[in-house]
């Protein structure tokens, strides 16, 4: 493990993500230090990111979520102070972090995705609200464009729940993603390297998998297999891998997804620095990969370059 030298596990931050990230880095950390890697915790609230190289570091292990730290900053500072990192480069994980512009990209190049519309805070009425749900064939989700951990994200059936659900949006986005609501099961594909990990189907009393479901809810289930045959699950792999792809994203991260009643999947987003607690969906998936949690964290170390 003296190969990877000092390294820095970057966690905390200042989005709305912050309290998810400590958990995250805090585990990471410990994932490495048991793996016998010199690691050390760094809360970048606050904290001088030149510091890093007067401290010696050699490599940054990023579990900074959300804003700050997972929207192509951070990877801009790192590339300057020339301290090679873990995940997706600057492009990547800016373009990932952006869920309307990775909806277009995945629009353009003909991967499914659900259609939407998009509203922005200087120019949304709350007359508008009827006009744009009848554009849709049913109830819409509305989303922050750059926010994670479903963070603002609300369900809309009338008029009236749309305007109270972009104006919870606004809190956090000056531009608002309202996209067609999917009926069927979520699932969520690790990506590693080049390769999709075990996809998981998650199974939530919810009316969908929102922040509650993820961190607060004792019921929500994860299904590892999932249930998919064979095919179904190495063909779900790929499309997971080139939606990864097409938004530039690189090293490790998750693609989520919906498949209808019809069995048509759906792409919903990209996390390029996803949860790592050891009970995160990533190490979830690695698990019946067959890898531990210090192997998994070790081999996206490996990647930072």
């Amino acid at each position: 493990m003296t190969q990877f030298g000092k390294v820095a596990v970057l966690f905390g931050g200042h989005s709305a993500e912050r309290e998810v990230s400590l958990r995250s880095g805090a585990a990471v950390l410990a994932g490495l230090q048991r793996a016998g890697v010199d690691a050390h915790g760094i809360d970048t609230q606050g904290y001088p990111l030149a510091q890093l190289k007067e401290e010696g570091f050699e490599r940054a292990f990023i579990v900074v979520h959300g804003r700050g730290g997972e929207d192509g900053t951070l990877q801009g500072a790192l590339e300057h102070l020339g301290v090679p990192y873990t995940g997706s480069r600057v492009l990547g994980a800016a373009l990932a972090m952006d869920k309307i512009r990775t909806k277009q990209v995945w629009k353009t190049m003909g991967l499914p995705t659900a259609d939407f519309r998009v509203v922005h805070k200087d120019q949304f009425k709350a007359t508008d609200a009827a006009e744009l749900l009848a554009q849709f064939d049913g109830p819409v989700f509305v989303k922050p464009a750059n926010e994670g951990s479903s963070i603002g994200m609300t369900k809309a059936t009338d008029a009236a729940t749309l305007t109270a659900a972009v104006a919870e949006a606004f809190k956090f986005d000056a531009e608002v993603l309202i996209e067609r609501f999917i009926d069927g099961d979520e699932y969520t594909v690790s990506i590693l390297g080049e390769q999709a990990l075990p996809a998981i189907r998650l199974r939530t009393t919810h009316d969908f998998y929102d922040y509650s479901a993820k961190y607060q809810s004792g019921d929500t289930e994860y299904l590892c297999p999932c249930g998919l045959s064979d095919a179904d699950e190495q063909a779900l792999g790929a499309l997971s891998v080139a939606a990864f792809t097409a938004v530039a994203a690189s090293g490790w991260g998750r693609v989520d997804l919906m498949q209808d009643k019809a069995g048509q999947w759906w792409l919903l987003e990209v996390n390029t620095v996803p949860g790592m607690t050891e009970t995160s969906l990533v190490p979830k998936s690695a698990k019946v990969a067959g890898l531990s949690f210090e192997q998994l964290v070790v081999a996206v170390l490996e990647q930072a370059y």
